[in-house]
């Protein structure tokens, strides 16, 4: 009997944490702003650490971008431009600050994920 209410207990508490794609889409961008944001705060000590959050961020943003373009996604046509103009801007900048990194370079970045991440979660 306590076997089976272990079970029910653990199936429970695994429901409770599922999230929906658009909470883990916002959680996956706020973390990446997050890294970003890190760098930000403390560029000498973290610089170090921008190419592989730029590589993090760009990974998401293609992520994002298969995405909005598969033939089965319901969103309007309109939407789909202005994320597909976020990406090309995200792209963009990503390599500009790979070229030379500085981090006020960095805000753009920072600012449209945790912008996005918003959205997504109705805020």
């Amino acid at each position: 009997m306590q076997s089976g209410f272990n079970a029910y207990a653990a199936a429970s508490k695994a429901a409770l944490n599922v999230q929906s794609p658009r909470e883990l889409e916002a959680g996956l961008l706020l973390k990446a702003a997050a890294r970003l944001q890190m760098i930000v705060d403390d560029w000498v000590a973290r610089s170090g650490e921008l190419d592989a959050a730029l590589a993090y961020n760009r990974k998401l943003w293609t992520l994002l971008v298969s995405a909005v373009i598969a033939e089965d996604n319901p969103l309007p046509v309109e939407i789909k431009r202005n994320i597909l103009g976020l990406a090309n801007f995200i792209f963009n900048r990503t390599f500009q600050v790979a070229a030379a990194p500085e981090p006020q370079a960095l805000a753009a970045l920072v600012n449209i994920n945790r912008e996005i991440a918003a959205g997504l979660r109705g805020r």
